[in-house]
């Protein structure tokens, strides 16, 4: 029987673990499916803890850890897919708003072809000032990777196990694991899945969650866009400015030339601002490209090593050459 890894990030959630147990063992053994659940408490300051425990006790398929302190969702998760011992793997939030009845169904998916499936909170019980400005994001972030999800920071997900072995997750990248997978050349789907009103505590997310998120997607762009080429972006924008600039400084210097024939046709370079603004460019134009190149050393001599094309299946037997 295949395994299930459910990881579950836990923050003050005291109030519905137990609820939450109870919902995914009903639901795993109805679809007879083997699973493991491993919550992280991520520096809790109520008893979440303590109802792990209880929890862990009571059923040898639920584990628990606990951070010395708040690290972030994504530190949680990735602590969580460092220990699973599944094939398969699922996210969900630990505040009854991911309902576990999804899960058979986005595993079904998985075997249909998919190596993740992100849930779609397609009628969300938020308040609208959440609601909004979510959508937008979310359009952002298709936008701008290529990645076409409607709800790319949806809590419920089922990937294979592979794909939480390729990605990174650090600081809060956990709001696009979807595109971190797309990236590494993973299919991707998304599904209709069910969310509720909280019954318990309130939301850990402010509106500063939104600041970050654009600023971490900037960084996820060039990340799977650039992060083996950063000469591509860096040198195209030193280029434009340092040809800008060139092109400036080149009518500058054929006005320069006519004055000494007409000099009532131009001013005198020295009170032309658009001096000051060819030189500016062109010196910017040359920094871009130097950084790129130094971008370029970095990336042929840390990151290619690591970066290793992402193998779905290998055909045929391998065997070793000797010398002879």
């Amino acid at each position: 029987m295949r395994l299930l890894s459910i990881v579950v990030p836990v923050f003050n959630e005291e109030e519905s673990l137990k609820l939450l147990a109870d919902q995914i063992r009903t639901t795993m053994e109805q679809a007879n499916l083997g699973f493991e659940v491993r919550f992280i408490d991520d520096g809790s300051l109520d008893s979440s803890w303590l109802r792990i425990q209880e929890i862990s006790k009571s059923d040898p398929r639920f584990h628990g850890t606990r951070f010395r302190r708040n690290f972030g969702k994504a530190a949680a998760l990735g602590h969580g897919f460092l220990h699973c011992k599944g094939d398969r793997i699922a996210t969900m939030d630990a505040d009854l708003q991911d309902d576990p009845a999804e899960l058979p169904s986005m595993i079904a998916m998985l075997d249909e072809g998919l190596d993740l499936v992100s849930g779609w909170k397609q009628k969300r019980n938020d308040p609208w000032h959440k609601v909004f400005p979510s959508r937008v994001f979310n359009g952002m972030i298709s936008f701008l990777t290529g990645v076409n999800l409607h709800d790319h920071n949806c809590g419920i997900k089922v990937c294979r196990a592979e794909v939480t072995k390729e990605i990174p997750l650090y600081g809060e990248l956990h709001r696009f694991i979807p595109v971190l997978a797309a990236s590494r050349g993973f299919r991707i789907g998304e599904k209709v899945v069910a969310h509720r009103a909280r019954p318990y505590g309130v939301s850990k997310y402010g509106a500063t969650r939104f600041v970050r998120g654009f600023l971490d997607l900037l960084t996820v762009t060039f990340m799977t866009r650039y992060s083996r080429r950063p000469q591509h972006f860096l040198g195209g924008i030193g280029l434009g400015c340092f040809f800008g600039g060139l092109a400036v400084l080149a009518y500058l210097g054929f006005t320069w030339i006519v004055r000494f024939w007409n000099p009532e046709a131009y001013l005198p370079l020295h009170e032309r601002p658009l001096l000051i603004y060819g030189l500016a460019a062109l010196l910017l134009g040359a920094q871009f490209l130097s950084i790129g190149f130094l971008a370029e050393m970095i990336a042929a001599g840390q990151l290619a090593p690591i970066q290793s094309p992402s193998i779905r299946e290998n055909s045929g037997t391998e065997t070793e050459r000797s010398d002879s």
